[in-house]
């Protein structure tokens, strides 16, 4: 049973996030209510009071709450002497707070606003014409009216999107529209557009191309302002980013081939991720050898410097001039140091070093023993029976991929997974955005981030239980089978555990229904007790066979990387990177990690598609000397 709060008889958890219509008064919404006049009414009040400074004018215009969730990290709560137990979110990333914050409830809203408001000067609040206001009923007991803005501030151009609730006054029933969710996020820097359009490169260059480009790679005059370290999406989103803001750039890449991080992974990997920002003819789901032959095909048309076969061997910043110095070991075995101001992080998860368990026996094992990441090929195997130690999703695509070779495969899962039908549950979680009908992938990016983590966990605890519905005939064979599944981080599904743990799901797209045919055989009654010369010991007694046991384990901490190439006390000091801070924000990612100048970035396509913009007006905005007050206080 779910607990609730004594005080209010409010849900906690996930639940309590969601600005329902009973917490708001039962409202009742008017059939022929004027969107556009409601939204125009609020806005105009907001330029009012933000053009003036004025933060208890601003706050009138947001619910009043005190509600303070932070399930993510901490003891859920409601505080009973608030008057209503409403969320109230502002997301902010640079606009207001140089940073990359989410601010939950009244106290810290205003906080944050008695800092920050008046010294970002913002003007010229006007609405966005072009995607007018629309209420929006995401399930029956939720209505609000989103409304999209521009602004300006000292700094910047920006935009804003605000979520408008119904509050109905208890004695009159009059129904007003208050703000219960703000989002506002710096596009670009005054005086410093991106070089795009009109703005590009318009002289003809009759011949001297070629002799231009490599000049330009080979930085023979000067250093780079920024150093990135990976030529993943990451690194080239970041690179392209900066070239856009005039910011000279060298990315360091130890393959040989851009792309060859994707290129020589497991042959049968391809993404789970659905595309709509591809070629029409592209296909949903991009096997990886396709996408690493667009990231290559990307770098050379976005002529981003590259530097392939060369590796970082060293990294230490002056604790004066916080400048950093960078040996790279280039392809040709010859040694250079780079003096540059920022160095990014673009190494993904594979920063951290391949995870295997400490199993006892090992030495005593006569077959062969590998990490997802050596796994190349199914028929590497043929004749022999393996065993793959894990559950989600590089464990099924290589179970699937021994299946369909005829080999004999079986999947020990150590604990519960995630499982979601990737054919229904991705339409259903973000079809809206992203698909074929969506809008277009720049607003669709900004709606999607305009949604703060603390408040889309409520969304995604319901839709996981619609998603679980629709996929229950999946789910009903798994659990016959035994195979143990779960609701994910807080029952809130796959994004959570995404960004929580960036693991312990799977996205099926066919896996499952080779463990509910037997072809993946699963054993998961018991605990390794450890290697035994022909396979693995149970601590039940049981034994199972193997010639090969591939370990489907992950990663270790990202900071693994840190540790070799910046030292240790860099890495010991260093913030965590990915998992949700208290905030609901992805944390060590697109900004700085703790020392000035060193940044990390990673995520899938579409984390990086936006936050690198992020992460480049940062450091544009520092190089020009214009980086304002960065909001710390917590």
């Amino acid at each position: 049973m779910q607990k609730t709060a004594t005080a209010t008889d409010t849900p906690l958890g996930p639940e309590a996030s969601l600005p329902t219509l009973s917490k708001l008064g039962h409202p009742h919404i008017p059939e022929d209510l004027d969107d556009v006049k409601i939204a125009s009414d609020w806005l105009d009040s907001f330029a009012k009071y933000a053009g003036q400074g004025d933060v208890d004018g601003l706050l009138g215009l947001l619910i009043t709450s005190s509600f303070a969730l932070n399930f993510f990290t901490s003891a859920e709560h409601v505080d009973p002497s608030s008057p209503y137990d409403i969320p109230l979110y502002w997301r902010d990333i640079l606009a207001l707070s140089w940073d990359i914050r989410t601010f939950e409830g009244t106290p810290k809203i205003k906080q944050f606003l008695s800092s920050q408001l008046s010294s970002a000067e913002i003007t010229n609040v006007k609405l966005q014409t072009d995607i007018p206001p629309q209420l929006q009923r995401p399930f029956p007991d939720l209505a609000w009216i989103q409304v999209l803005f521009k602004f300006e501030t000292k700094a910047g151009l920006c935009s804003g999107v605000v979520r408008l609730v119904p509050v109905s006054n208890k004695e009159s029933q009059e129904l007003t529209w208050k703000a219960h969710s703000i989002f506002t996020n710096l596009e670009d820097l005054k005086g410093f557009p991106e070089k795009l359009g009109l703005l590009r490169n318009q002289q003809p260059n009759h011949g001297k191309w070629e002799s231009a480009r490599k000049k330009e790679i080979n930085f023979e005059a000067n250093d780079p302002a920024v150093l990135i370290i990976g030529a993943g999406h990451s690194g080239l989103d970041t690179a392209a980013r900066l070239k856009a803001l005039d910011v000279p750039t060298l990315i360091i890449e130890k393959n040989t081939r851009i792309g060859d991080n994707w290129r020589w992974r497991y042959e049968a990997l391809c993404l789970h991720d659905t595309v709509c920002n591809f070629p029409p003819t592209w296909p949903v789901y991009t096997p990886a050898k396709k996408l690493a032959n667009w990231l290559e095909f990307y770098a050379e048309a976005m002529e981003l410097n590259i530097w392939t076969s060369s590796t970082v061997t060293a990294a230490t910043q002056d604790p004066e001039t916080k400048v950093w110095s960078v040996t790279v070991k280039k392809a040709d075995g010859g040694e250079r140091v780079f003096k540059v101001k920022h160095v990014v992080l673009a190494m993904g998860f594979k920063g951290g070093q391949p995870y295997i368990p400490e199993i006892p026996g090992k030495a005593s094992f006569k077959g062969q023993v590998l990490h997802s990441l050596q796994h190349e090929k199914a028929t590497d195997h043929a004749g022999k029976k393996v065993v793959v130690i894990g559950s989600c999703t590089s464990a099924h695509d290589i179970c699937v991929d021994y299946a369909d070779h005829g080999i004999d495969v079986t999947m020990f899962q150590r604990s519960s997974t995630y499982i979601m039908s990737a054919k229904k549950g991705i339409p259903m979680l973000l079809g809206g955005l992203y698909s074929e009908n969506g809008p277009p992938t720049e607003l669709a990016d900004r709606l999607n981030n305009s949604m703060p983590n603390l408040l889309m966990a409520g969304i995604t605890y319901r839709m996981t239980n619609l998603i679980a519905d629709a996929d229950k005939e999946t789910l009903d064979g798994l659990h016959k089978r035994g195979f143990r599944t779960n609701a994910g981080f807080k029952d809130c599904g796959l994004l959570f555990g995404v960004f929580t743990k960036a693991g312990g799901y799977y996205m099926d797209m066919g896996g499952s229904q080779y463990i509910i045919d037997g072809r993946i055989k699963l054993k998961n009654d018991s605990q390794i007790k450890g290697f035994i010369e022909g396979g693995l010991k149970f601590e039940d007694g049981s034994e199972l066979s193997a010639d090969v046991v591939v370990f489907c384990t992950g990663l270790g901490d990202p900071r693994d990387s840190l540790r070799k190439l910046f030292g240790d006390e860099v890495a010991d000091k260093s913030t965590q990177i990915w998992g949700l801070t208290e905030e609901g924000e992805l944390s060590g990612c697109y900004r700085d990690i703790g020392f000035p100048g060193l940044y990390n970035i990673q995520g899938n396509l579409a984390l990086c598609r936006f936050f690198s913009k992020t992460l480049a007006l940062q450091i544009k905005a520092i190089e020009e000397g214009v980086f304002g007050n960065r909001y710390s206080s917590k």
